[in-house]
């Protein structure tokens, strides 16, 4: 048997005993991992050094290596993650919806696990704990597929999370990682129908694509993030410059950092070489149209492809629009539907925006980075969301569960 069947085939059998867990004793479970992580937080980092070194000689970039990386405040944070999923209310059992029908049946919704989650997701390993720790909170167990990058954090996570959980009433079985780096993991997880309930890819285009094409198992797809913000022509200069630098330059490895800058033409012919000298002090490369070029030196050109593409590193694009519908079907073009923004003091453009974009999350004057389950107040999350169906947007606690109807009768029959 695979590695792959095996461990998928342990979390199935441990799934029953978390749909019986309450919540406090899922509650002990959260809070004795996340005193482990902090507790040995030494062993953490000195995993994923291993990582890091391997990823240096294979010459990964500094961004991405910075997504890598495992700190002792990152790993704090992370522990407190744990500790916030851990006081939020639990969905499972939420009574959702209660009616009776003439014949006397009296029918309840309420909401249960989802089963047995696999996560495909590439190199941070802080995602081995925010989906452990939703999953667990929720009943449900996880199957985690990570990264090669990530691999030896990622098994010091999960033993430390083990052995956490052991004298709790958690089986240590609704935790698996999967070690083998080969696709053929991935490959054989997306047709794993009977043992996985629903798969949640995690990480670039290339790898939610693969899952979404070649998955039979029910999959929840999280998207790749081409994030927009445009500045408006009436935006106030201290605050557009703050907004775009953060969205860009915070951390430009994740999901919801900045891609292309949309500026307004008025705006640029007064305060282009303000807004964005800042990113030239962080030596970020700027590629941008033909009129940035003409306002602005040190721009490379900005290609069609450039515009679709998702950075994840110390590059930019901007290009200057004349009006707000220009600045729309920019976005509506090239964007993934994950976080826009507008920066502007004309209320009706705002509204307009934040009703006309098709996003997950949009926003008026505040930097995009902030779509995340963290800044949401969710604990954590297990994803951010760009489809429809069956949650959009970072996926706390409730976007982990289904629903069962509980029908109580006193002897009716169908006839």
């Amino acid at each position: 048997m695979s590695e792959v069947r095996e461990k998928s085939l342990l979390a199935k059998q441990a799934a029953a005993v978390m749909n019986t867990l309450t919540t406090e004793q899922k509650n002990k479970a959260l809070l004795a991992m996340a005193s482990a992580l902090t507790d040995q937080y030494q062993l953490l980092m000195d995993a994923n050094q291993i990582d890091l070194d391997n990823g240096r000689k294979a010459g990964t970039s500094e961004s991405m290596l910075d997504r890598l990386a495992l700190t002792k405040n990152r790993i704090e944070a992370i522990a407190e993650g744990l500790r916030q999923i851990a006081e939020l209310p639990d969905p499972v059992g939420e009574l959702l919806e209660q009616f009776e029908r003439p014949n006397g049946l009296r029918i309840e919704k309420r909401r249960v696990p989802l089963g047995v989650i696999g996560m495909i997701y590439e190199s941070r390993p802080n995602v081995t704990v925010d989906a452990a720790g939703l999953c667990l909170k929720t009943g449900n167990c996880v199957v985690l597929r990570g990264g090669s990058a990530a691999l030896e954090s990622n098994r010091a996570i999960i033993a430390v999370m083990k052995q956490a959980i052991a004298g709790t009433d958690v089986p240590a079985d609704a935790l698996q990682l999967i070690e083998d780096s080969n696709r053929s993991s991935v490959n054989e997880m997306l047709k794993l129908n009977g043992l996985l309930d629903v798969i949640i890819p995690r990480g670039g285009a290339a790898l939610i694509q693969n899952v979404v094409m070649n998955a039979t198992v029910p999959v929840i797809e999280t998207g790749a993030g081409i994030c927009h913000t445009y500045v408006d022509e009436s935006a106030q200069l201290e605050m557009a410059v703050p907004i775009v630098f953060n969205a860009k330059v915070q951390r430009p490895s994740v999901c919801n950092s900045l891609e292309t800058l949309l500026v307004h033409s008025a705006f640029a012919a007064d305060h282009m070489q303000q807004l964005l000298q800042p990113f030239f002090d962080a030596n970020v490369e700027i590629r941008g149209c033909e009129r940035t070029a003409a306002l602005v030196t040190g721009i490379k050109p900005a290609t069609a492809e450039d515009y679709r593409t998702e950075y994840n590193d110390y590059i930019m694009n901007v290009k200057i629009v004349d009006s707000l519908d220009e600045a729309l079907a920019h976005i509506a073009a090239n964007g993934t539907q994950h976080s826009e923004c507008i920066v502007t003091e004309n209320k009706a453009h705002a509204e307009r925006f934040l009703q006309e974009i098709d996003a997950a999350a949009v926003y008026h004057n505040a930097s995009t980075r902030f779509t995340d389950g963290f800044e949401f107040g969710f604990g954590a999350e297990i994803g951010i969301s760009t489809q429809k169906l069956h949650a959009r947007g970072p996926m706390g606690l409730p976007a982990l569960t289904s629903t069962k109807f509980r029908i109580y009768g006193n002897g009716q029959i169908r006839s």
